[in-house]
């Protein structure tokens, strides 16, 4: 495991910590497309990202998806860090958005560390602090928005986490995650291009001016 890119990650865990993180937890590289985590599936381990993009989403049983948030390096799926030994199953569905490496800790381990680490603790209280700001965000654009107005907000949230112009995005896949239908959105996606908000490119969409 790189030592150095586990402190840069993670700077605020002491030291002690960061070697446990080491001795307990192991490196896992996934594909892109890959699915970590599947709704129902038993939780064992908690999961950090190291390296790569990982989504979460939840998923209906006729494959319908609704897009959630991005984990980036750094970050933690935090429903895996309040698992217990009673290996709870999982509300949400997580998969690689592009090639990743992940830490992954038995949750026995990360049980122990919120009792036995104060920087842990206060971890897991900003991972979860954080990852519900962005629920609330989700919930205000379902709540309170038009269609139109939630793709604005979901192509703004998309380039803000990948930090690029162009976004690896298909109509299709912007309809499943909205619970939409692709002609709704292919419709709507050339309304922002006439209004010089985004530019429709074979290669994704180039956002302008949202």
């Amino acid at each position: 495991m790189n030592t150095l890119l586990l402190r840069s990650l993670f700077p605020d865990l002491e030291e002690e910590l960061r070697r446990e993180m080491e001795e307990k937890g192991r490196v896992v590289a996934v594909p892109a497309g890959k699915r970590l985590l599947q709704t129902g599936q038993n939780i064992r381990h908690t999961m950090l990202v190291m390296s790569g993009l990982v989504k979460l989403f939840r998923e209906d049983d006729e494959g319908n998806e609704f897009f959630i948030y991005y984990l980036q390096p750094g970050d933690a799926c935090a429903l895996s860090m309040v698992c217990d030994r009673m290996h709870h199953s999982s509300s949400v569905t997580a998969k690689a958005v592009t090639d990743a490496e992940l830490l992954v800790v038995p949750v026995e381990h990360t049980e122990e560390w919120m009792r036995r680490y104060r920087t842990w603790f206060h971890f897991v209280v900003r991972t979860y602090r954080s990852r519900f700001e962005e629920l609330l965000d989700t919930i205000d654009s379902i709540a309170f928005k038009n269609l139109d107005e939630r793709l604005m907000f979901y192509l703004k949230r998309h380039q803000k986490t990948l930090g690029v112009r162009v976004l690896p995005l298909t109509n299709t896949e912007i309809a499943q995650e909205l619970n939409s239908s692709r002609e709704v959105i292919s419709r709507l996606m050339k309304k922002l291009a006439e209004a010089g908000k985004v530019r429709l490119l074979k290669s994704g969409i180039e956002v302008l001016d949202l």
